[in-house]
C-alpha cells in the first residue's frame, strides 16, 4: 500500500476536524466497525469491532478479542485539530473590501498564512423541525487570502510582528460582497441562510499537498501535524489481528488549545470507554490499567537544514531516518526508561529505526496530549512522532517513507501484549 499517497487524500478530505472524524468512521464502518453511543448501554461481543464519538470530532475504536481475556489495552493516541483562525461568529468586516473577522486558533507560523489560496470548513447547527441538527461545510475552492503588504510599504525582512487583529485578517470579496458569506456557508450546507443557527467554522491552506525532493523523499502539505499520525493509527488499527490484548485507537479534538474541553484529552472520553469496555468484559479499569500502555503520537522536530543550531547537540531526528521518541525532564513528554525500553523492543520487532528528541537545555519546547491523557487514566506512555519541519506552519514537510515505518510500529504495538512481574515486563 502506498501508504504517503493516501495519507495526502485524507488530509485533502479533512479540511476541519469534523471532516477528520467523519473520514475516519467511513473508514471503519466500510472495515466492520460498529457505532456505538455513549447515551445506550453498550452489549460488547468477542470478536467485535466499535466505535464512539464524542462532539462528532473526536473519536475512539477499539477491537475485543475472539477469546475471553483479562481486558488490558494497547492505545494510540492522536489529535484530530491543527492551528488555523477560527472565524468568529458575526464574520463579516465591512469596508472598502469585505473582509472576515476570525481570531487563532492555537499557536500557528503567522507569516505562512500569507498570499495562500485559503478556503472554510467546520460545521454549522441549522433549525429543523424537531429541533436542531449538524451539517458539515467544506466550500471547496479558492474563497479567501491573506495578503501581505508592499515591501515598499512596510518591509517584513526587518523583523515586523504580525498582530492577527489587523495584519491577518482574509480577504473575501469587494465591498459589494457584504451580507454572502453565510449565504455562501449555507449553500454549501444545503440549507437556508435563515436555518442557520451557529457556527464553528475554521480556515484551510488549500495549496495541495505534494512529494517532492531529488529522490521524492519528502512531502509537504498542511495539517502533517497531526494527521499524520491519526492516519497512521486508522491503517494500523484495520491491519491488527487481535490477540490477548484490546487495541484502541484514540483520537481527541482541541490538543493545539490546551486539551480541556469535553472531547478533548483532559476530558473523561478515554477513561469513560475503557471502563466500559472493561465491565462489558468482567474486568476492572484499575487492574486492566497496570498492564496497559499508551502511545501519545504527535509529531517532532527534525533538525532543521538552516538551523541546525536550534537542536540538542545530541538529539537530531532527520527525516526518513525513523521515528521519533520523545523524551522532557519535566514531563511534557511521558518517555520514561521503562516505557520507551517496550517501545524499542517492539520497533525492533518489525524492524523499524527509533530516533531521539529532547530540546536544546535553554528550550522549553512544546507540549502534547500522553500526559494530559494520563491525567485521566494512569498508563505506562511514551510520547513519539514522525519527524517533521515547519511544525505549526499552514504547509508543513515530513519525510515521505515515514509514514510506513509508523504503521508498522504501531500494528506491532496494537498486537503486542504486555505482562507485568515486579520490575521484570514480558512483551508478547
Amino acid at each position: 500500500m502506498n501508504y504517503t499517497a493516501n495519507l495526502l487524500d485524507f488530509i485533502e478530505r479533512s479540511p476541519s476536524c469534523f471532516h477528520a472524524v467523519e473520514n475516519i468512521t467511513a473508514t471503519l464502518r466500510e472495515g466492520g466497525y460498529t457505532e456505538l453511543s455513549e447515551r445506550d448501554a453498550w452489549q460488547l461481543t468477542n470478536g467485535g469491532k466499535y466505535y464512539v464519538t464524542r462532539n462528532n470530532s473526536s473519536v475512539i475504536a477499539f477491537i475485543i478479542p475472539e477469546a475471553k481475556v483479562k481486558p488490558k489495552f494497547m492505545i494510540v493516541a492522536s489529535h484530530s485539530d491543527s492551528p488555523t483562525f477560527k472565524i468568529k461568529d458575526i464574520p463579516e468586516l465591512e469596508g472598502v473590501y469585505t473582509r472576515i473577522n476570525t481570531e487563532r486558533y492555537g499557536g500557528m507560523i503567522l507569516d505562512s498564512w500569507f498570499d495562500r489560496p485559503l478556503s472554510v470548513a467546520g460545521r454549522v447547527m441549522v433549525r429543523t423541525e424537531n429541533g436542531v441538527a449538524t451539517r458539515l461545510v467544506n466550500i471547496d475552492r479558492d474563497l479567501l487570502l491573506i495578503p501581505h503588504v508592499a515591501i515598499h510599504m512596510d518591509n517584513p525582512n526587518n523583523g515586523k510582528t504580525y498582530n492577527p487583529a489587523s495584519d491577518l485578517v482574509p480577504l473575501y470579496g469587494s465591498g459589494e460582497a457584504k451580507g454572502s458569506f453565510l449565504k455562501l456557508v449555507a449553500e454549501a450546507a444545503g440549507v437556508s441562510a435563515e436555518d442557520i443557527i451557529s457556527h464553528e467554522l475554521f480556515l484551510y491552506n488549500r495549496q495541495k499537498p505534494t512529494v517532492w525532493g531529488a529522490e521524492s523523499e519528502f512531502v509537504s502539505a498542511p495539517k502533517l501535524d497531526d494527521l499524520g499520525c491519526v492516519y497512521s493509527s486508522l491503517c494500523a488499527l484495520n491491519e491488527t489481528s487481535v490477540k490477548g490484548t484490546v487495541p484502541v485507537m484514540f483520537v481527541a479534538d482541541n490538543e493545539e488549545v490546551g486539551s480541556a474541553t469535553k472531547q478533548g484529552a483532559a476530558s473523561t472520553f478515554l477513561y469513560d470507554t475503557l471502563s466500559r469496555i472493561c465491565d462489558s468484559l468482567g474486568g476492572d479499569i484499575r487492574i486492566a490499567a497496570s498492564e496497559s500502555m499508551l502511545l501519545s503520537a504527535d509529531n517532532a522536530h527534525a533538525v532543521h537544514p538552516n538551523a541546525a543550531q536550534l537542536a540538542d547537540p545530541t538529539h537530531r531526528p532527520i527525516m526518513n531516518k525513523g521515528i521519533v521518541m520523545k523524551y522532557n525532564a519535566s514531563q511534557l513528554y511521558t518517555t520514561d526508561a521503562v516505557s520507551s525500553a517496550v517501545f524499542r523492543e517492539i520497533c525492533r520487532k518489525v524492524d523499524v529505526k527509533v530516533q531521539v528528541f529532547a530540546n536544546r537545555s535553554d528550550m522549553r519546547g512544546g507540549s502534547t496530549l500522553g500526559n494530559i491523557s494520563n491525567s485521566q487514566v494512569s498508563l505506562s506512555a511514551v510520547d513519539i512522532g514522525l519527524p517533521q519541519l515547519a511544525m505549526h506552519s499552514s504547509y508543513e514537510t515530513a519525510g515521505a517513507h515515514d509514514v510506513a515505518d509508523m504503521v508498522s510500529a504501531m500494528h506491532r504495538f496494537f498486537e503486542t501484549e504486555l505482562e507485568v512481574c515486579g520490575g521484570e515486563i514480558a512483551i508478547k
